[in-house]
């Protein structure tokens, strides 16, 4: 049989909140829990059902692989043990769905009756560039914080001379049970944290943690066309797990700097072009700057402000399009400062000439005034 789509089996739109999720899945664990449903088979697969879509789609990670390729991209022997819902016992599950309210921390899972295992937190480091960086990719060097193990202690966290000791809470298990009615709930063990060791005399240089913070130079290549709020992902480069988990992620998360000439619209590129009074009424060759070089296009006679003209393929290539975008110039009709008379003069001669020419030379205004007329009367 298909596996059912995993918003379908939660009863959730696919632009459904955390919140939303979580909340979907509360109710159908209380339905069908086996507990409450002993002879019902159908509500334990159903139970099971459920717990799989939640564990898939409360992961952000696992979420958007599940949004791009369905099954096919998310892990089918994911979970504790690989046994899906079942593995872990139903007294597991709703230590994920009461997690928030009794402190288990979701970082990770423990095998049975051992301490728990935990994910390292993912790291987010901004990277500032410039709009011609990104469009053409460029290699860099960045330096991030990182862990290594304590050489006074070897990573055991101890005073040299000394050794952890078994958790006298948990028993060295990382894990204890609490009853709440008929649940019986496993949480985070609070005095060790998950652990199952303490230690009574922490290392000087460390202070018990069994690593030191340094920093670490890492390569990282920045590919053509990226665009600002874009992430690139490092594996593994992020914080180091505990008890032996998984370390996090880097996210490199690129900020394009502001340009002087361009403002970037996805692929294309936007830019304003002053031309003089003169240039606009005459017309002529304009020449423009783009990431490539220069360009130049041909201006009509009696251009006006906000024209815009587009040179096709002088924008960006972005990292997922296979054709560059265009470049948009728009056209800015510079008013002349700071005449002498002579040049007053001559201009109030053009005036009194275009003047006379009326809706010939001047035809927005004509438009205008015919539009004003009509209003008034």
């Amino acid at each position: 049989m298909a596996k059912r789509d995993f918003y379908e089996v939660l009863g959730v739109g696919k632009n459904a909140s955390d919140e939303e999720i979580k909340k979907a899945y509360r109710k159908l664990a209380m339905k069908h829990h086996p507990d409450r449903n002993p002879d019902s088979k159908g509500a334990e697969e159903k139970f099971k059902e459920a717990k799989e879509a939640y564990e898939m789609l409360s992961d952000p990670q696992k979420r958007d692989a599940y949004d791009r390729y369905g099954h096919a991209g998310v892990d089918p022997n994911m979970g504790a043990g690989g046994g899906g819902a079942g593995a872990g016992g139903f007294a597991d599950a709703f230590g994920d769905i009461f997690g928030d309210i009794f402190g288990n921390a979701r970082g990770g899972r423990g095998g049975a009756g051992g301490p728990q295992v935990y994910r390292g937190a993912d790291l987010r480091y901004n990277l500032d560039i410039s709009l011609e960086q990104a469009a053409h990719g460029f290699d860099t060097t960045i330096r991030v914080p990182s862990w290594d193990g304590c050489d006074v202690c070897h990573g055991s966290g101890a005073k040299p001379g000394t050794h952890p000791a078994t958790c006298p809470t948990c028993g060295g298990h990382g894990q204890v049970r609490m009853q709440q009615g008929f649940f019986s709930i496993q949480q985070t063990c609070p005095k060790c944290h998950g652990t199952g060791k303490i230690i009574p005399e922490p290392c000087t240089a460390c202070a018990g943690a069994g690593r030191i913070k340094r920093n670490k130079t890492l390569e990282v290549k920045i590919p053509a066309g990226i665009d600002d709020g874009m992430r690139i992902r490092s594996s593994g480069n992020g914080e180091p797990g505990m008890n032996g988990g998984p370390p996090g992620d880097l996210y490199v998360e690129i900020h394009i700097k502001q340009h002087a000439v361009f403002q970037r619209d996805g692929d294309d590129l936007h830019c304003e072009i002053p031309i003089s009074f003169a240039k606009a009424a005459l017309g002529g060759e304009v020449e423009v700057p783009t990431l490539s070089g220069k360009a130049s296009f041909s201006l009509p006679e009696g251009t006006q402000t906000g024209k815009t003209f587009r040179l096709r393929g002088k924008g960006i290539k972005g990292v997922r399009s296979g054709y560059p975008g265009d470049l948009f110039c728009h056209v800015v009709v510079e008013t002349p400062v700071k005449l002498t008379d002579k040049q007053k003069d001559l201009l109030r001669e053009l005036e009194r000439l275009t003047t006379e020419g009326g809706a010939k030379h001047n035809p927005q205004s004509k438009s205008w005034m015919d539009k004003v007329k009509g209003f008034f009367e």
